[in-house]
């Protein structure tokens, strides 16, 4: 059965006969692939190491980061955020309330909504992991010298789907802006 993209994007390479990589655009990034996926497999298993003492996993992580980054979240935009089904956020979303790290509120203008945030058990797991991952960051920016966060930053940025870049910006300053407020 073929893959089906959802976008109309042109691909880069496509598979050939046989397994093999047919280059639309160059030669495959090999080494930056890789090395993508190394370093996320690093920058995910120290805070994989603390989370399975709750029997939680990645996304439960992520689930309690953008809760905590972002208090009074509605559950739909989560679910816009993390591109996931409801029922996949259902049961992580579950374990998390029942074991006191999120609580959801209905909202004041709309019952209906479902309104979370993160309770200060959560919080404060969020941070321990959010720790974990910024001791990283700053290791590998104190190797690059003056100017690796705007770098990385700018690199990480032209990763996102160009249509979604700005949304995930205002997303990031807005919870900078609640927290500095806080």
């Amino acid at each position: 059965m073929a893959d089906i993209n959802s976008s109309a994007k042109k691909p880069a390479a496509t598979v050939a006969e046989g397994g093999g990589m047919t280059q639309t655009g160059g030669d495959a990034a090999w080494d930056i692939i890789e090395l993508l996926f190394f370093a996320y497999r690093d920058f995910v298993g120290d805070p994989d190491e603390v989370l399975l003492k709750y029997t939680f996993g990645r996304a439960h992580h992520r689930v309690l980061h953008f809760v905590n980054r972002n208090p009074g979240m509605k559950v739909a935009d989560l679910l816009d955020i993390l591109n996931i089904t409801k029922q996949s956020l259902g049961r992580v979303l579950k374990q998390l309330v029942d074991q006191g790290f999120i609580v959801q509120k209905e909202g004041e203008q709309d019952r209906r909504q479902r309104l979370l945030y993160a309770t200060p058990k959560g919080e404060a797991l969020s941070h321990r992991l959010a720790q974990l991952q910024t001791e990283r960051i700053n290791r590998a920016f104190g190797e690059l010298g003056p100017g690796a966060h705007e770098a990385a930053r700018r690199f990480l940025t032209a990763m996102i789907d160009a249509d979604n870049r700005e949304g995930v910006l205002r997303l990031i300053a807005r919870a900078d802006r609640a927290k500095t407020r806080s």
